[in-house]
């Protein structure tokens, strides 16, 4: 799980260019609330976590599980690939 979250970490940081010394930025940071993803960037996100991960996003999943950090997106992708 932690190999998960620091990858998906480094690749959100990479991908929105999330300066390493943002105080803000954590990966429990509310990553909407606080500008660092918007919704087109969400869209990516979500490609690039079907693509790398092989998992499919649904809408369902979208509205049952809370995905706005980088914790809970990495816990999702993780109970996902155990189902």
């Amino acid at each position: 799980m932690q190999e998960l979250l620091e990858q998906l970490e480094a690749h959100i940081k990479s991908r929105y260019e999330i300066e390493d010394d943002d105080d803000d930025f954590s990966v429990d940071v509310h990553l909407f609330d606080y500008g660092y993803i918007d919704s087109i960037g969400a869209t990516a996100l979500i490609a690039h976590i079907e693509k790398t991960y092989g998992i499919q996003v649904t809408n369902q999943d979208l509205m049952l599980y809370p995905l706005n950090t980088v914790r809970e997106i990495a816990t999702f992708i993780h109970n996902k690939k155990e189902r």
